[in-house]
């Protein structure tokens, strides 16, 4: 659609305005008006239409975001497949960091790889696209996991050390669980060689719009070039990193944490 006129066009941004002021929880005509520095009628005219269009709900005086916008987010998503939104970041951080680069989902009690960035040192490790691994062993699992309760913590935990394909070495409840409550203070889980012996990772989740965890990356690597301490000084970058492609997918901030 052409916008073709000054008139046309500043009608239509305050119309997002509108739109995006209600995301943000602005309830009512009023509160609309003060806060896009509108007149009352300009504002009821905007918010009449964009509910008229399903873009917006109004029940009680009240306004909030429409069917048609629900339609339009999903219609997005569908369009911008996850593997293919995040490749550019994988392949820009492992070039960074010269490691291999994760890109994982949750898959019932353990991780899909979607998408794998083969790093530059020459390593071989046992994660392959469309391999999966107990999701409480792996340093993505456990930055899939920061959402939940302590309960699905032990839960997903019990269930990687029946895991047939366990190689590494898990560590001890009480200290998994600490490890955890820090991982989700700092927005990043680390592996210590749990999945797989000799290889260390740092992980960090994507979150979508609604601010679910959704999927995770890590940076992977050998143990000796991947101290603990370098892990730590890596997190930031992969958290950023992880941001960046949650923005994408229409993510603002915050956590949806349940615990």
């Amino acid at each position: 659609m052409t916008i073709e006129s000054t008139a046309g066009t500043q009608t239509l941004f305050r119309g997002l305005a509108v739109v995006e002021a209600v995301a943000r929880g602005v309830p009512n005509l009023p509160a609309l008006s003060r806060t896009l520095g509108l007149s009352r009628s300009t504002t009821q005219r905007l918010a009449a239409a964009l509910v008229k269009a399903g873009y917006l709900r109004s029940e009680d005086d009240t306004y909030t975001l429409g069917a048609k916008l629900i339609e339009l987010g999903f219609t997005a998503r569908e369009q911008v497949p996850l593997a293919k939104l995040a490749r550019p970041h994988l392949e820009a951080l492992s070039a960074r960091t010269h490691d291999t680069v994760h890109l994982c989902v949750p898959e019932g009690a353990e991780v899909l790889y979607l998408d794998k960035i083969t790093g530059q040192r020459g390593l071989e490790m046992r994660s392959r696209i469309g391999h999966r691994m107990p999701m409480a062993l792996t340093g993505v699992g456990k930055a899939l996991m920061l959402d939940m309760s302590e309960a699905e913590w032990q839960s997903l935990y019990t269930s990687g050390l029946s895991h047939a394909g366990n190689r590494g070495t898990p560590r001890p409840w009480d200290a998994y669980r600490g490890d955890m409550h820090k991982y989700v203070t700092q927005s990043a889980a680390l592996d210590l060689a749990e999945n797989e012996i000799g290889i260390h990772c740092v992980a960090a989740p994507i979150r979508d719009a609604g601010r679910h965890i959704i999927a995770a990356i890590s940076v992977t690597s050998a143990s000796q070039y991947m101290p603990e301490e370098r892990m730590q000084a890596l997190a930031p970058e992969v958290i950023a990193v992880a941001e960046a492609i949650s923005g994408s997918l229409g993510w603002r901030g915050g956590a949806s944490r349940l615990i």
